[in-house]
């Protein structure tokens, strides 16, 4: 394809995923689907120019101010993330110009917002939370790439079995730094169509979302129900675990999402695991099943900001208002999950969210109200599930991850014993 018309595609894209009223994800794979004439090569590049703008947005619409010519042309510009000869090859003799007038300026000189590119009721509490220096290594951090992290299927071959298979494919992966199931792939190669996925023996997790399952820890032979399934990442591993015995509840109240667990289930070998969609939090089969679950793991609907690295339109999308409503769901959820735990069972409470008030708050809310369920020491937990070096995954108790801190996406997890 022409540089410039590539280009104008960029911009064409940027002008959709900039309106910000549906998932980048959706936006960009409906427009590929639009145009199927696109290469792999030229996909790349139109998908991370888009996600380069998202993450950096705030700057890079401050630098395209001083530019001429359509904006989204110059944001496109700016954010362009394929061949840099291929980008020269499309600018006119004034846009060359003006790129390198504005690459010349020094980051450094920027004021914060456009350094650290938040909305400030984000930024705000991040800061108050983690001090000056470290949040600036937390927006340093999310303004980057997430690595693709794998986890390996224990009931089909051993984390070394699965390296060793992927080097013999030319895929280097190395062992996560703490989960004892995890591998962490460079780049983004075509994993689907390697047999080592299509058999179920590996499956994509962020190291983070690994650690919620082994803190759950769920034992051969219980109940278990995973509250919030979605796709049933989780789901997978905690059948796993299980080493394919007992019973799994999978429940959502997407039908679309459990069906995307269908295939994943079918490849991973369980027979354990029992999705079903209900209509809410007090659906009857949850009244039916009160008392009487060993081990329940609620991954709450939440903003998703920890998560920023691979979605990061999700800064843009979100408000203070959708995390109060958030949080009104998750006390609802929490609390009528916690009727599923039979005496001596454990509970644990899981966002992918960076903000105390979907974490600590809902943690402290649920504890004053419920003295029937006592806290569980995280690190001790993960002791238990031989996760590595646990002691610098928690802090108070409770499970704490940073992408600055540990190189996962953003998670908090708290757990509970229910009294006998």
């Amino acid at each position: 394809m022409h540089p410039n018309a590539l280009l104008e595609l960029a911009a064409e894209l940027i002008g959709a995923v900039n309106k910000l009223d549906a998932p980048a994800d959706s936006t960009v794979s409906a427009f590929f689907r639009q145009h199927k004439n696109l290469g792999q090569r030229e996909r790349a590049s139109l998908a991370e120019t888009v996600y380069a703008l998202l993450r950096e947005r705030l700057k890079f619409q401050n630098l395209a101010q001083s530019g001429s010519g359509p904006m989204f042309r110059r944001l496109a510009i700016l954010a362009w993330r394929g061949s840099d000869t291929f980008l020269r090859a499309a600018l006119s003799p004034a846009e060359k110009d003006w790129l390198v007038q504005v690459q010349s300026i020094a980051p450094h000189s920027l004021a914060p917002k456009l350094r650290h590119n938040m909305p400030d009721w984000l930024a705000e509490p991040l800061l108050a939370r983690l001090g000056e220096e470290e949040f600036w290594k937390l927006a340093t951090a999310l303004n980057e790439p997430a690595p693709l992290d794998l986890r390996v299927n224990s009931l089909k071959l051993k984390r070394e079995e699965a390296q060793a298979a992927l080097q013999a494919a030319g895929i280097d992966a190395t062992p996560t730094a703490y989960s004892p199931l995890g591998l962490r792939v460079q780049g983004k190669p075509a994993l689907n169509k390697l047999e080592l996925f299509t058999n179920g023996s590996i499956e994509v997790q962020d190291e983070g979302s690994q650690l919620l399952a082994l803190l759950l820890a769920p034992k051969r032979g219980e109940m278990v129900v995973d509250f919030c399934a979605g796709a049933g990442g989780k789901t997978l591993a905690l059948g796993a675990a299980m080493r394919n015995t007992g019973r799994l509840y999978a429940f959502d109240v997407s039908g679309h999402r459990l069906d995307a667990l269908k295939p994943r289930l079918a490849r991973s070998g369980l027979s354990n695991v029992y999705p079903a969609q209900i209509a809410h939090e007090r659906d009857d089969r949850i009244k039916r099943l009160a008392g009487k679950i060993d081990r329940v793991l609620v991954d709450a609907p939440c903003s998703g900001l920890g998560t920023l690295r691979r979605n990061p339109d999700l800064k843009w999308r979100q408000s203070p208002q959708a995390v109060s409503e958030l949080q009104d769901k998750q006390r609802a959820i929490l609390a009528s999950a916690a009727r599923l735990v039979k005496p001596g069972g454990r509970l644990v409470y899981a966002t992918c969210s960076l903000l105390d008030a979907e974490n600590e708050v809902i943690a402290n809310e649920f504890a004053a109200a419920h003295p029937d369920f006592e806290p569980l020491d995280a690190c001790e937990a993960l002791d238990k599930a031989q996760v590595e070096r646990a002691a610098e995954l928690t802090e108070n108790g409770v499970l704490r991850l940073w992408p600055h801190r540990h190189a996962t996406d953003g998670f908090f997890a708290v757990a509970w014993v229910r009294k006998g």
